[in-house]
């Protein structure tokens, strides 16, 4: 559940800056993730390790209707507590 959360927020933003920079046919998108502090389960923050297995899962299936549905997502593991994009390729 957590993974698919944070899919959701990592493309809300990817979207955020395709519009922004006015970029078209995205061909890859650079992810890096640490360990994540979620706080919508109603608990106070707490670390989550996020299976990045399912995270990509989650990204492909949620950018299934968006402009940049055939983008391939690399996602690195990081230290840290947090996830940044590192990159988006355009064709």
């Amino acid at each position: 559940m957590h993974d698919f959360l944070l899919a959701k927020e990592i493309i809300d933003k990817i979207l955020d800056i395709i519009k922004e920079k006015n970029l078209e046919s995205i061909k890859s998108i650079n992810i890096e993730i640490g360990s994540i502090s979620m706080s919508h389960d109603g608990f106070d923050e707490h670390p989550e390790e996020i299976n990045l297995k399912n995270l990509k899962f989650g990204l492909e299936n949620i950018a299934k209707n968006t402009i940049f549905k055939n983008a391939k997502f690399n996602i690195k593991k990081i230290e840290g507590d947090s996830w940044k994009i590192t990159d988006i390729e355009v064709k």
